[in-house]
């Protein structure tokens, strides 16, 4: 379902000159699967993820998603792809519903349709109680609940999530993480980026650890862990990218 194939992103900084941001990554992620792309801050997660939903061009390699190459057709690579990053903002004057329905509407969608997909997915992430109040009055965790909402709205078959729980209250976040596991059985593709190393343990069939921009080591969380020898996933992510623990 996704094929990513030597996919590099540089960027050029006027002091630090060309910075490479991802570094010839290559992974697949098979039809209902969860994979976690998993680093620190500043490791090449976010970039590879906006490459992937084509909101950046790569500089070299490219990436296959249901089908669709994200450099010839990043058109239809979006129309199969929801994408949802922590720091997504809403329209503030506009309630949930209508924020979801407007989604909706630039995919094309039925306005029946709309409506019932807009249930279902109140129903799945308990929305009701603030469905038709503005998103200006939100707290974080309706606001993070709205977005995943309208990036569902056209029933993508692939589901990208970066950082889905950043600044969420634990309640929410178990709420949201509940959610990502249920994409998988509904037969969803899944590539969800974290730095918790608990959502990893919980969610995630396959992972990929990357640092500084490039892919160190892939497999399951007990194959990893069976693989450094350490007593967790927080351990063999420390091993594996040779951090050093501060004095």
């Amino acid at each position: 379902m996704i094929e990513a194939r030597h996919l590099t992103k540089t960027f050029r900084d006027k002091k630090r000159g060309e910075i490479r941001a991802v570094d010839d990554v290559s992974f697949r992620v098979q039809p209902g699967q969860i994979y976690g792309l998993l680093g620190a801050n500043g490791a090449g997660k976010t970039t590879t993820l906006r490459v992937l939903a084509t909101l950046l061009q790569p500089t070299g390699g490219t990436a296959v998603i249901a089908g669709h190459d994200i450099v010839r057709e990043p058109e239809k690579v979006r129309a199969n792809v929801g994408f949802l990053a922590a720091s997504t903002a809403l329209y503030g004057r506009l309630t949930a519903r209508e924020m979801i329905a407007y989604f909706g509407r630039l995919n094309r969608l039925p306005e029946a349709e709309i409506r019932v997909r807009i249930k279902r997915l109140a129903d799945e992430l308990d929305m009701h109680e603030f469905l038709d109040r503005r998103c200006e009055k939100f707290s974080t965790g309706m606001k993070q609940k709205t977005s995943i909402a309208r990036t569902l709205i056209h029933d993508p078959a692939v589901m990208i999530f970066d950082e889905p729980t950043l600044g969420l209250d634990v309640m929410t976040a178990r709420a949201i993480v509940r959610f990502v596991r249920d994409c998988r059985t509904r037969g969803k593709t899944v590539i969800y980026s974290t730095h918790l190393m608990g959502e990893v343990e919980k969610l995630c069939d396959i992972v990929g650890i990357i640092h500084d921009g490039r892919l160190h080591a892939e497999g399951s969380p007990a194959a990893l862990i069976a693989r450094t020898g350490e007593a967790d996933m927080e351990d063999a992510f420390v091993q594996i990218v040779g951090a050093k623990e501060p004095a």
